[in-house]
């Protein structure tokens, strides 16, 4: 049995100590939000949070949770939208979407320790989340917007800069 905080909500399993979390997230607790890509820790789609910091779920073992606190996209942000989810969408990231999760997860964890990130720091915490579809730039328009909106202390207002006026 694995005690941990899921979303500041404490929950139980029962299941191998050595389960990735991301199929104790998925198939026990039914979060799906959390993707499996890879399964080797290469691709990004099940970035989670542990304490605070992004971690690939699909070689985390749950044992390795026990008295933790883990943070999936579905307990990002009060009320359902974090700013990242407002400046996402604002820019158009998302074209298949199923990386979405695991990005969005790596640049919370990011703007945590760094509100007001330069593209050469945007790049290193998003190493290893891949985007099948490209949007990269868009993704690094939509931290910088995330930023800005959390230094001024809003979550889903639009910003001055519209990202919506340039795509890549």
């Amino acid at each position: 049995m694995v005690t941990f905080k899921l979303n500041n909500n404490p929950v139980q399993v029962d299941v191998d100590a050595g389960t990735p979390l991301l199929w104790v997230l998925r198939d026990s607790l039914k979060k799906f939000g959390t993707k499996y890509g890879c399964g080797r820790a290469l691709c990004g789609a099940c970035t989670v949070h542990l304490d605070g910091a992004p971690v690939r779920a699909c070689v985390v073992p749950i044992e390795a949770v026990a008295d933790r606190k883990v943070t999936t996209i579905e307990g990002l942000g009060e009320g359902g939208q974090h700013p990242l989810q407002a400046a996402w969408i604002a820019a158009d990231v998302p074209q298949c979407g199923y990386c979405q999760s695991g990005q969005i997860m790596s640049a919370a964890a990011l703007l945590a320790s760094n509100p007001d990130p330069r593209d050469p720091e945007i790049d290193v915490a998003m190493r290893g989340n891949i985007c099948r579809c490209g949007t990269y730039d868009r993704i690094r328009r939509a931290i910088k917007d995330a930023g800005q909106r959390m230094r001024a202390g809003r979550s889903g207002q639009a910003t001055a800069a519209d990202p919506r006026k340039s795509r890549a």
